[in-house]
């Protein structure tokens, strides 16, 4: 079970956020080049930098919580999914915040409307 935690860890989180694009609308997957275009720029970074301190030694992957599937370069695939998961998650918590926020602006511009109308 050790080798499956971290996948775990990432699916969970991404089960976690979901609701945020279903019932609020964050609207996050449903504007892939928009987040491709947050994912891509850092994503490519901090690749290259795991790669860079993996190939020095700096860091290595413990077998023991990984499934053993190995980029190239000796990057765990475990990597690529929380460079992916994380920021998606973060986004999504984001966008919902916006969304909420703004249906909360809505209702008080509303509800002030025909109060400054009177005065």
């Amino acid at each position: 079970m050790d080798r499956y935690q971290y996948l775990l860890l990432m699916g969970a989180c991404v089960l976690v956020t979901l609701p945020l694009e279903l019932v609020i609308g964050a609207r996050v997957w449903r504007r892939p080049r928009r987040l491709a275009t947050a994912l891509v720029p850092a994503g490519v970074l901090f690749v290259a930098w795991d790669l860079w301190a993996t190939a020095t030694g700096t860091w290595s992957f413990n077998d023991r919580y990984t499934i053993g599937v190995e980029l190239p370069g000796g990057m765990a695939i475990e990597e690529l999914v929380f460079f992916t998961v994380v920021p998606v998650c973060g986004l999504l918590t984001l966008e919902a915040v916006r969304t909420i926020l703004r249906r909360l602006d809505r209702r008080r511009a509303a509800a002030a409307a025909p109060q400054d109308a009177v005065r």
